[in-house]
This record gives structure tokens, C-alpha cells and sequence, in this order.
């Protein structure tokens, strides 16, 4: 089940309202989410469930342990460390096996006969987040195990993120929270990430399959040979074309499903944290990764980078922390080759600005640097695009090429040039709307004397109108995939 399904619109989401809005009180209304919670998740992993209320005992007795051990006068690294091995240990088992036993041998039917728990990289996380804070202080365990699986499971959050913090969420989960003044808002940030996804996610992400290849065909190892050729045969434009429509399909797909997540946090009084912030008007790698998938970067800044010295120890050992947190990174996304080339690349792009590129900008005119540097992050930021989409690494080369005509390919043909004809207004529009532009014209000063008029707009007819117009763009339409589903 998925936030932008019909049956998610109609039936899922507003019967768990009506039944946490008749909950009387905070026990009751936890309960119900948890149940909700459990149902969406079995909804797409029936067997895979079990795997998640394992996993959230198991840290519900770390945590527990570990205060008791300091209470006892000691340190609760033991339990800590235990925590650390049983989380990394099943998801390195259930995500990882297939790629570590093909580093040695051909897989086996048992291990190609794995498949990946949905959202598995973003509950453990948090779960190791709760232990983590338990650990520093930072929080107290949970005396009741339904709790800890409750913060867990939340379907707000528990399948593609914003990966929640404990200490972050702690307060409103278990203390008291209010909902209603923030009811409207939380629509209009639901309305908001449906329509993104809906009708600029899926086009673009529709266009990228047509220039490019389908995700279905990239994973087909018998069409391999029959793709090398399809790729080597594209025009310029039409793989420049491809990758810009992936660029913006996988900003406003995921993106927009963290709106949604949010959105409907804020209509149960719960607050989780932004996961975007215009990642394209950076100006540098550095400032990329702080705009996009906050939640994540922040994990690893936090709980890897920082713990293992930070920049605090000298420029070698601040390089080999970066390089351990972009491997992490590039892993955490996939169990491929592709993935942890992608976490590398943008390693070498990020130290390269720290070792050299800042000073050689701090020297250009303000005029010059901007929109150079502006260049500069569009295009490394889409030429990683190639690597995170081709799992395939002999696809994601024939790519590179022909973005630069080494294939002897031409440099347009007839399809290509209708394509962007075609979807030259929504191209534009994505565009835009990856910008700040629209929210600074709804803070236009001039909007304060309509206050009434523009929070009615905004509130009680904007909402309406998005969720109209995107669910005629759901109706009869199948392309409507989800991306960070398979992460």
C-alpha cells in the first residue's frame, strides 16, 4: 500500500482518523496507531512483519538492560554493542547476503531466495537511534514493549522515512499532544506531497523510463546485451533528456512522499523532522547532501562521522571519516556496486571542494562564482543520477558515453525532440517548483492585508482542489511507483 493509492485516499487513512479522533484519551489513541501501523505494514509484508516486532523487542531489552546496567555502576556498552550486532546483523542478512556471497561465488537458490523487508533501512535506524539515546542519556527506556514498537512502526514514517529520531519524537509519542490547530496545515502539507507525487513525479518519472530504460528492464540480466544496444543507440538529447526527467522524478517522489509523512504527523500533533530543503539551488556537494534526505545525513554525521573523530583530528583523518560515511551512505541505499560508486562519488566530489575547489571559487567574481557553481552542482548531481539508477555499472558507462556522443550516437532524432516538445511545460514547471519560488510568493508582504482570504485559499480550498486533481491522475493510471520503497 502506498500514500498515493486510491485505497490509501478513500479508506485507509480516513478510517484511522475517525478511529484515533473517537480515542479518548492517549493510551487508546497509541493503541490505535499501532494497530493501523501493523496493518499497513502487513498490508505490503505479511511475513515481514514479524521481522519488524522482532526487531523492536529486541531493542525494547537492550534499552532496558542497558539502564539497569547503569544503575548498576556500569557503562551499558555491552548491551549497546549487542543492540549494534543483532540490528546491523539481520539487515546485513536480509539486505546485504546476496551481495557479499557474490563477491566469492555465485549465489545460491537460498540466498537469491531473500528478499528485501520493506522499509527495513529505515526502521533500523531508528531503532538504533532509540538505543543510541537510551545509551547517551538522552532519553529513558520504554517500560512497555507496545511502545517502542509503536515508534517504530508508525506508517507515517516506518516504510521510506524521514528516518525519526526517539529523542526527537519522544515527548509527543508517550506525553500529551495536540492536534486540532494543526488539522489544517497537515492537510495542506498531505494535499500538497499527493499532488508532487502524482503529477510531476510519475510524468517525469514516465519520461525517464521512455528515454532511458525501465527499472524492469535494468534488472533483467537476460536482456542485458539487448539493453547495452538499446542505450549505445540513444541520441544526446534523449539520454540528457532521460536523466534531467530521473533528477527531478526521484527529488519530488521522495520529496513528496516526506510531505505526505509529515503532513499527516501534523494531523495527529506529531512533529517530524524536514527531510528537504531545495537540494537543487546548492551551490556545492557539501550543500547538497545537507538539503537532501536531511534525516539520513544527519544520522550519519551524528552517530558515525562525528564518533569517529569528525574533522577534530587533522585533514588525513577527516578525509578517511568522510570516506567511511559517503561508503555507508552509498550502501545504505542499495545492495549493489552501483550504490556504493555513487556514495564514493559524491565522497570525492566533497573532499575535493574541502581540499581545493573552496579556494579556488573564493577567488572568482561574486558574479562569475554563483551561477558557475550553480552549474557546476546540476551537473555532478545529475551525472550521479546515471550511477544510482543503473545497477548495471556496463549500462551506467554506455550512458556516460553517449551523454557525450561517444557512441556514435547522434546528437537528436525525431523521438527525442517530440519527447521534449512534449514535456518542455512540466519540465519547466519541475523545475520551479524545486525552487523556493512559491512559497516566498505566498510570504509576499502584500499577502498579510488578505490574511483571511489566503489562509481560506490555502486551507479549505487548495487542499480540495489538489486532492481532485490528483486523484483523477490515479484513476486508470498504473505507473505509480514508489522509489526509496526498495532502499
Amino acid at each position: 500500500m502506498v500514500f498515493s493509492s486510491l485505497f490509501f485516499l478513500y479508506a485507509f487513512l480516513p478510517l484511522c482518523l475517525l478511529c484515533y479522533a473517537l480515542c479518548r484519551d492517549l493510551k487508546s489513541r497509541n493503541l490505535c496507531l499501532l494497530i493501523f501501523s501493523l496493518i499497513f505494514y502487513a498490508w505490503g509484508e505479511p511475513k515481514y512483519v514479524l521481522l519488524l516486532m522482532a526487531m523492536a523487542w529486541f531493542d525494547w531489552f537492550f534499552a532496558l538492560r542497558i539502564r539497569v546496567s547503569k544503575r548498576g555502576g556500569g557503562s551499558g556498552k555491552l548491551w549497546l554493542g549487542l543492540a549494534c550486532a543483532v540490528n546491523l546483523g539481520l539487515i546485513g542478512f536480509f539486505k546485504y547476503s546476496g551481495m557479499i556471497v557474490s563477491v566469492f561465488t555465485e549465489p545460491g537458490p537460498f540466498i537469491r531466495s531473500i528478499s528485501l523487508p520493506l522499509g527495513i533501512s529505515f526502521y533500523t535506524f531508528q531503532l538504533l537511534t532509540y538505543v543510541a539515546d537510551v545509551y547517551r542519556g538522552r532519553a529513558e527506556p520504554r517500560r512497555r514493549y507496545r511502545d517502542v514498537l509503536l515508534y517504530a512502526a508508525l506508517f507515517h514514517q516506518c516504510i521510506a522515512g524521514p528516518i525519526v529520531r526517539y529523542e526527537t519524537i519522544a515527548h509527543e509519542l508517550y506525553g500529551r499532544r495536540r492536534s486540532r490547530g494543526e488539522i489544517p496545515e497537515g492537510v495542506l502539507r498531505f494535499t500538497v506531497g499527493l499532488a508532487k507525487k502524482v503529477m510531476l513525479a510519475n510524468p517525469c518519472g514516465a519520461l525517464a523510463d521512455s528515454m532511458l530504460l525501465t527499472d524492469k528492464a535494468i534488472g533483467d540480466a537476460a536482456a542485458a546485451a539487448a539493453n547495452l544496444q538499446a542505450l549505445s543507440q540513444r541520441s544526446v538529447l534523449a539520454l540528457w533528456l532521460g536523466v534531467a526527467a530521473f533528477s527531478l522524478q526521484i527529488y519530488f517522489d521522495f520529496s513528496a512522499y516526506s510531505d505526505m509523512a509529515i503532513g499527516m504527523g501534523k494531523m495527529l500533533g506529531l512533529h517530524y523532522p524536514e527531510n528537504f530543503d531545495h537540494p537543487y539551488i546548492s551551490r556545492s556537494a557539501s550543500e547538497f547532501w545537507r538539503r537532501w534526505h536531511i534525516s539520513l545525513g544527519s544520522f550519519f554525521r551524528d552517530y558515525v562521522y562525528i564518533p569517529l573523530g569528525g574533522s577534530r583530528r587533522g585533514s588525513a583523518r577527516t578525509i578517511l571519516n568522510l570516506f567511511i560515511v559517503w561508503a555507508l551512505t552509498g550502501l545504505w541505499h542499495g545492495a549493489s556496486w552501483n550504490f556504493v560508486l555513487w556514495g564514493l562519488y559524491w565522497f570525492v566530489f566533497a573532499s575535493a571542494e574541502r581540499l581545493l575547489l573552496r579556494r579556488l571559487a573564493s577567488r572568482m567574481p561574486r558574479a562569475v562564482r554563483i551561477p558557475l557553481s550553480h552549474a557546476y552542482l546540476i551537473v555532478i548531481a545529475m551525472l550521479g543520477w546515471v550511477l544510482f539508477k543503473f545497477t548495471d555499472l556496463r549500462l551506467a558507462l554506455t550512458v556516460f558515453s553517449g551523454l557525450f556522443g561517444r557512441n556514435g550516437n547522434p546528437l537528436s532524432d525525431f523521438r527525442s525532440v517530440i519527447a521534449l516538445k512534449n514535456h518542455v511545460w512540466l519540465l519547466l514547471f519541475c523545475v520551479a517548483a524545486s525552487t523556493p519560488v512559491f512559497e516566498r510568493l505566498l510570504r509576499h508582504p502584500g499577502a498579510e492585508k488578505r490574511s483571511a482570504l489566503l489562509r481560506t485559499a490555502l486551507f479549505g480550498i487548495l487542499p480540495v482542489v489538489l486532492l481532485l486533481i490528483s486523484t483523477a491522475g490515479l484513476v486508470g493510471n498504473s505507473y505509480n511507483p514508489f522509489l526509496y520503497f526498495k532502499f
